[in-house]
């Protein structure tokens, strides 16, 4: 039965190994799937380098000087000839109270004053005579004066009726109107603000204030009298104030209620743009920390309650890091710890990577834009061989 199929053995054996070999090929084909090449991904080389450091703190516009306005006699209000929240010049009129009473009290101080005079006029003449005492004489003479005085506070008196602006500012608004009763310096009638120029006033916390202590170079620019801190405002709408102030006041002690301390900077204000109350953006130049290590701010990323970023490190493989960031300085992010001088951290495809992954970096121009076409990639970091193997 075996020796009809003896002839066919040989074409037999080759189909069976043709179609081994295939599907063998086959396997291999589908156990080594087509690998795509590495992403290319924007990196920045960090270096230590002196960057200048922006501190902000919330702060509040105060008047310059403010005065308030008040009257020392008593009496009703018969006129108010100011618009509330205008400019008033000094010497203008804010309020008149009723003069009767005032008047008839000057009137009989200055009968007074006459009939001291005259009385005085008489005696002096019989004083040689030996007609009167010298202390007749000497009596008199104190009436006049007497007399004198009693009418300058009446003339006093009649004056502060009228009542006017103390110095050029913006009044405030009326708290007392037309036959309201005035009953003396206690009761406030307005308020004048000198806004040209302004103090605007941030509180630094202790812990900030320790950090420039114990740097020198901070240190020296607090110092009073040092114009080379400036101090910049940004208004509620974002908009940068034009021009800079500069710090002409701190605060001997600390508030021990909020454990900060008080910094006033002075601001001039011709175009009434800062107006007292109004609440704004201090911020500081001047301020520098030398060999610092910084990356462009998207390059940070947040989650799971950690910051960190992704370095591109041995064998082009990329890990994320941990670190600790401090302040900005415009579009760069200082970072306090995590990081080292030459460290590849990537900024551009961040969405495109992954720890573990392999990318192709390439050095990014500026903290916005990536190399041109033909910049050649960052030469990769060569992997270390584990210990005790050879080459």
């Amino acid at each position: 039965m075996l020796r009809p199929l003896a002839r066919f053995g040989a074409p037999l054996l080759l189909s069976v190994a043709t179609l081994t070999a295939l599907g063998c090929e086959r396997s291999a084909s589908a156990k080594a799937p087509f690998a795509a090449p590495p992403t290319q991904v924007g990196v920045v080389a960090v270096t230590p380098t002196r960057i200048a450091e922006q501190y902000e703190f919330t702060g509040q516009v105060e008047p310059y000087r403010r005065v308030e306005v008040r009257s020392r006699v008593e009496g009703i209000i018969v006129d108010r000839p100011f618009t509330e929240g205008s400019l008033v010049k000094k010497g203008e009129v804010l309020y008149k109270l009723d003069q009767v009473k005032y008047e008839a009290a000057y009137r009989s101080a200055l009968a007074r004053l006459d009939n001291a005079k005259r009385t005085l006029a008489r005696l002096e003449p019989l004083l040689p005579k030996h007609a009167v005492a010298q202390q007749d004489v000497d009596n008199a003479a104190s009436d006049v004066e007497l007399a004198q005085a009693a009418l300058d506070a009446a003339r006093k008196d009649l004056d502060d009726t009228v009542i006017h602006a103390e110095i050029d500012g913006l009044v405030g608004r009326a708290r007392l109107e037309l036959g309201a009763r005035v009953t003396g310096p206690a009761d406030l009638l307005t308020t004048i603000d000198e806004l040209d120029p302004v103090y605007v006033t941030f509180h630094p916390s202790s812990q900030q204030l320790l950090a420039w202590q114990q740097d020198p170079q901070a240190r020296a620019l607090l110092q009073p009298g040092v114009a080379n801190l400036e101090v910049r405002v940004a208004l509620p709408n974002g908009a940068l104030l034009p021009r800079v102030g500069h710090i002409n006041f701190m605060a001997p002690t600390l508030d021990s209620a909020s454990g900060t301390q008080e910094f006033r900077a002075k601001f001039s204000n011709a175009d009434r743009r800062l107006l007292p109350g109004q609440f704004v953006q201090v911020r500081l130049d001047g301020f520098a920390r030398a060999s610092a290590l910084a990356v462009p701010q998207r390059a940070v990323q947040q989650g799971l309650g950690r910051q960190f970023v992704y370095v591109v490190g041995a064998g082009d493989t990329v890990t994320a890091r941990d670190v600790t960031p401090g302040p900005w300085s415009g579009t760069l992010w200082i970072i306090d710890s995590g990081l080292a001088a030459g460290d590849r951290v990537v900024v551009d495809g961040i969405q495109k990577v992954a720890p573990g992954r392999v990318v192709t970096p390439v050095l990014v121009v500026d903290s916005s834009t990536m190399a041109p076409r033909g910049v050649a990639p960052v030469p990769p970091v060569p992997s270390q061989p584990a210990r005790g193997a050879t080459r």
